[in-house]
């Protein structure tokens, strides 16, 4: 058999271009970082309505404290922020403690233990080119690998003595306790992580019963009941049956409708609205024209008049009220046959008028009776009422009468409460075909970005530059190391957007649903084409024989896989050869991306723009409006690195991975503790919804890791490696369930010892600090806004001349 080991002669130049490798991306991510964290620092003063926009704009910051001026005096007001109010005032999951923990405690054993025992087995000592490089055939030998050699030595120190040649087993054969370290700390990694879920479970759930337990508002006492049947759909009808129940009186049911119409009429009214406040902020700019106010003077359109057709009123030839006056905004419409005609008219009369016709139809729509759909918010007297419906079964026919927890009254969408469940559930699964078409899409896409990362399949495909990548070092690290890096962050900040804008296409009932299936569709994105698809195109590149050339590649493969001992050298090889990419992949994302992140880099840069775009005063208060955190483009790229710092825990240059994941975990949550207190909003209650995705993502990744580790040591023979990790498999499956059975439900649920218990522990300064996040229910119900809203009027005024990103006036527009 030949032998496994292969470049011996190029180990040193291997560790050099590594080591290279991740000083180049180092120097790089932190003169990026840096730069973007010491501009921060400068603008975070001067422009406090992008970086403290939540303090400023929502009560909900109000009784957090006050942070210095100052360039750094900040960052240790901050930090004595504690976890209880962090996680009282913003819902900012435990993640990154959780996450902060977990690497700090395996660094640690890293260090002491797994280092020195790769540097005695596995690593060189600095000296010789032989396979040995002690004084004596019998003492230990030390041997002077690459990282992807010491991988290939795993597999044979586990293999049969039949695998390997004499001549090798005299070269090789070292120590076979080594491999149980292995299985040692796979066992006492996973049960730490398991411990510290849990912890971190339990302390969320304190917190969560607490607060939700002393809470009595209209989203805590109502119910989203679906499936109601045709005889049942009416407010009478719902009230009576859920009284029937004796779980408690029913204050309020709202029943959706099919408010189609009336929804594409509001939606309209808004669209025009904007036109016309256009057209007054052009005109009142015309020096031509001046008015000893900012309010427009009331034009034709809005006096009372007779009901004749918009038509004949714009198209009136000798009406003086459609004709442009000098200095006024004209607009062309067209008419007549097909629309061939046109002629150019006054755009504020037209978009006046157009607004008073709507106006009219609004009116006479909010009178209409629409058909009931079988979907409706019940209120009830009391939160125990509420969580006594939504934790049992209402009826005992399937899919009728279901009860869940509504969600706030803003955070519902209105347009989906009236699909149907077949038009919603073809949405859906609509959705997931896209989803798993994209995911070929993404794979393919990856592949040839995959290659980058080999000299050998580069050269397969572009000689000519395989051999300048050859001769110049520094280029050779830019293509294999900070270009694959970089493009697969700029994807991972794309690919988000079009995942929200298909969770959206799915026909949920509210906010925090999109967002939940956000966090899921992104993580699928993640970790299976950024971490899985790599893995495999790695292992598919060591499986070639690139000196028989891709055409019988697959051959190759093929051949390969029939052995299963091969594959597990393949995937320890393939595993070793990555190393360096999630290396790299880390020290980007920490050092370089997280600051810019702080910087709020895209809101920065788009501000701009935004600013040349913008005309009237609704235009300019969207412009300093708090940026929305989204768990969904954070927390999934999140996850991924943890699992790659999981599954690299044990295996060499594990030190690496592991402190370069710690720093990232450590920035990471000190600055979205920031974004979350004092600069971004986020809409959805997040009181720990997200942390049962967070956790299940997280047991999956010990699986992957688990898996991983039995396939580097299961060779044809011995067994007994391989089968002590089955084991493990089975308790973590185990574990998985539990959880979602046990801790689960109190993360979705309030127990009724919860509510009113007099006994609590919890800071009650804390709490009212929380509860003002509920002050936008301050005279919400639950009703569709159309039905409802007032038809506001123009907001039109002079174009402030100071418009900065710190505000506008105050008082720089009327409402007319």
């Amino acid at each position: 058999m030949p032998t496994i080991l292969t470049e011996p002669d190029n180990t040193y130049d291997s560790q050099t271009k590594n080591q290279r490798d991740i000083i180049t991306q180092s120097v790089l991510s932190i003169a990026l970082g840096l730069a973007a964290f010491l501009a921060f620092c400068i603008l975070r003063p001067r422009w406090t309505g992008l970086y403290a926009a939540r303090k400023q704009q929502k009560s909900a910051a109000s009784r957090l404290p006050e942070l210095p001026n100052t360039f750094l005096g900040w960052i240790p007001v901050l930090y004595k922020i504690t976890e209880e109010q962090v996680l009282a005032a913003a819902g900012l999951d435990a993640f990154f403690n959780m996450a902060t923990k977990f690497l700090a405690i395996t660094f640690f054993f890293s260090l002491v233990v797994i280092l020195p025992v790769h540097t005695h087995y596995l690593m060189a000592d600095g000296g010789g080119s032989g396979p040995h490089n002690g004084t004596d055939a019998n003492s230990t030998a030390r041997f002077p690998m690459s990282r992807t050699q010491a991988f290939q030595y795993i597999i044979l120190l586990s293999g049969s003595k039949e695998q390997t040649d004499p001549d090798e087993k005299e070269d090789l054969l070292a120590p076979t306790n080594v491999l149980w370290m292995y299985l040692v700390f796979v066992y006492v990694f996973t049960g730490l992580a398991f411990y510290l879920i849990i912890t971190e479970t339990r302390k969320i759930i304190r917190i969560r019963q607490e607060y939700l337990g002393k809470k009595s508002t209209v989203t805590d006492r109502t119910i989203r009941l679906s499936g109601i049947p045709p005889e049942l759909r009416s407010e009478e009808k719902i009230k009576e049956t859920i009284e029937k129940l004796e779980i408690g009186k029913v204050e309020r049911v709202v029943l959706c409708r099919d408010w189609l119409e009336l929804d594409d009429l509001i939606e309209k009214r808004a669209g025009v609205l904007r036109k016309l406040e256009e057209a007054w902020t052009i005109h009142l700019g015309n020096k031509s024209r001046k008015y000893g106010n900012s309010r427009p003077p009331r034009s034709a359109g809005h006096r009372e008049g007779d009901g004749g057709d918009e038509e004949s009123r714009l198209l009136d030839h000798e009406g003086d009220t459609t004709t442009p006056d000098q200095g006024r905004p004209a607009l062309r419409i067209w008419y007549g046959f097909l629309g061939l005609q046109s002629r150019r008219v006054d755009a504020i009369d037209y978009y006046e008028e157009k607004l008073r016709k709507l106006d009219e139809q609004i009116k006479s729509a909010r009178k209409k009776e629409y058909k009931p759909k079988p979907l409706a918010f019940v209120t009830l007297d009391s939160t125990a009422a509420c969580q006594m419906a939504v934790q049992a079964t209402m009826d005992p026919e399937p899919m009728k009468l279901l009860a869940k927890p509504a969600p706030s009254p803003s955070d519902v969408i209105w347009r989906n409460t009236y699909l149907s469940r077949a038009h919603r559930m073809i949405r859906s699964w609509s959705i997931t075909l896209l989803i798993v078409v994209l995911t070929v899409f993404w794979s393919l896409l990856l592949a040839p970005l995959a290659g980058l990362l080999s000299l050998s399949s580069i050269r397969e495909i572009w000689p000519q530059l395989a051999d300048a990548l050859e001769s110049h070092a520094f280029g050779r690290t830019l293509v294999q190391s900070v270009l694959p890096t970089l493009l697969i962050s700029l994807l991972n900040i794309a690919v988000p957007y079009l995942y929200m804008w298909l969770s959206n296409l799915q026909g949920m009932t509210s906010q925090g649903e999109v967002e939940m299936s956000l966090i899921s569709k992104n993580f699928f994105f993640t970790f299976f084409n950024l971490f899985l698809i790599f893995t495999v195109f790695g292992t598919f590149s060591k499986a070639i024989d690139i000196n028989s050339g891709l055409k019988n590649g697959f051959k190759d493969i093929s051949d390969s896989f029939k052995d299963t001992t091969r594959i597990a050298q393949i995937l320890a090889a393939s595993l070793g050869g990555l190393a360096p990419f999630y290396i790299n992949l880390i020290v980007l994302q920490g050092f370089g991306l997280l600051p810019l992140r702080l910087l709020e880099f895209g809101s920065v840069a788009l501000y701009p723009i935004y600013l040349i775009g913008a005309k009237t005063p609704r235009d300019y208060a969207e412009l300093i409006q708090p940026p929305i955190f989204s768990y969904g483009f954070y927390l999934p790229q999140t996850i991924l690195i943890f699992i790659i710092c999981t599954v690299y825990s044990v295996l060499p240059d594990s030190w690496k991975i592991l402190f370069f994941g710690l720093v990232y975990f450590m920035m990471g949550g000190f600055i979205y503790k920031y974004q979350l207190l004092y600069a971004m909003d986020h809409r959805q209650s997040s009181t720990g919804k997200a942390w049962s995705i967070i956790c299940n993502r997280i047991v999956i990744g010990f699986l992957v890791f688990q898996v991983a580790m039995a396939g580097v040591l299961a060779p044809k023979k011995p067994f007994y490696r391989p089968l002590l990790i089955i084991p493990l498999l089975f308790g973590t499956i185990w574990f998985l369930v539990v959880f979602q059975r046990s801790y689960e439900p109190l993360m979705k649920f309030i127990a009724l010892r919860s509510l009113h218990r007099e006994d609590s522990s919890f800071n009650h300064d804390v709490l009212q600090g929380r509860e003002v996040d509920e002050d936008g229910e301050t005279g919400l119900r639950f009703v569709n806004p159309s039905l409802v809203i007032p038809l506001e009027d123009m907001w039109v005024a002079k174009k402030p001349a100071d418009a900065s990103i710190s505000g506008i006036e105050e008082n720089g527009g009327d409402n007319v």
